[in-house]
């Protein structure tokens, strides 16, 4: 198997492997917490593209991604307050830290004992509240229903696709734009409301690095009831009908692999696992 190191300092080398090895580990506590609470998610992106090309992780890929829809979202925030074990993990999102960019991915799972410097740097994080912080992270992606119709569903994601530069603009200048945080929050929640008998689902609103006009839409039938398929050592959740989310989500090409040049880490600048470094830390 190829070594896509991440760093090498001291004659330590970090590799995207490394890097997996934790997120494996992550991904196993938070299944659990979900299954215990009845929580229904799936992998997203090129998490769920490395269950079913690679019965795991992309070899070079240093990121974990799960999705999840709304109602059960707000669930999980519920859950993960009490249950979470404090003393490994931390998590971020709007409902709990107003400092939090609405922009990204809802909510960052992260590991304390880590760090990690993500490549986009007018996305940065704004939360520094000590030990985990700035940790290896899951990011949580929310779905919510959709419209099929651009009459209805334009207006709305235009609308939110003109106020994130904004929000993104004045964050950067260390201001907090609340006022515009709510607003794009609060029409990201009105669509989904507006829809909520939908067939249809996808991204929630707050996410807009998509085409307003080509944006990502699933049948809901295509995703639920998930799934469970092996991923590395263990099996987790995926769309109902895979090929169909792929499809979608990535490209009709999916299984086939990028040259060998576009196969590199795409997220890390910095990164340090720490006392986690080179173990699996798998139970």
């Amino acid at each position: 198997m190829e070594e896509y190191i991440l760093k090498e300092e001291n004659g330590v080398k970090t590799t995207v492997r490394d890097v997996q090895l934790v997120l494996l580990d992550m991904a196993k506590d938070i299944d659990e917490i979900c299954k215990r609470n009845n929580i229904p998610y799936f992998l997203n992106g090129g998490s769920a593209l490395g269950a079913v090309r690679h019965k795991g992780f992309i070899p070079w890929d240093d990121d974990y991604d799960i999705g999840m829809m709304y109602e059960d979202y707000i669930r999980f925030i519920k859950v993960l307050k009490k249950e979470l074990p404090s003393d490994k993990y931390t998590f971020h999102c709007f409902h709990t830290h107003k400092k939090y960019n609405v922009t990204i991915p809802a909510m960052k799972i992260r590991r304390k004992g880590t760090y990690i410097k993500e490549v986009n740097t007018l996305l940065a994080n704004r939360i520094k509240e000590g030990d985990g912080s700035d940790g290896i992270f899951i990011d949580v992606f929310v779905y919510d229903y959709c419209s099929k119709n651009k009459f209805i569903d334009l207006p709305f994601r235009i609308l939110n696709t003109l106020i994130m530069p904004f929000i993104v603009l004045i964050d950067n200048l260390h201001i907090n734009p609340l006022y515009l945080k709510h607003w794009y929050y609060s029409n990201a929640r009105m669509y989904g409301r507006l829809n909520r008998k939908s067939k249809y689902i996808g991204f929630d609103l707050t996410w807009t690095f998509n085409s307003p006009f080509k944006p990502f839409i699933f049948k809901y039938d295509d995703v639920y009831p998930t799934r469970y398929v092996k991923f590395e050592d263990t099996e987790l959740p995926i769309a109902n009908h895979p090929h169909e989310f792929l499809c979608v989500g990535i490209a009709p090409s999916y299984m086939t692999l990028p040259p060998v040049e576009k196969r590199f880490a795409k997220h890390t600048v910095d990164i340090d696992l720490g006392e986690l470094n080179g173990k699996s830390n798998q139970k």
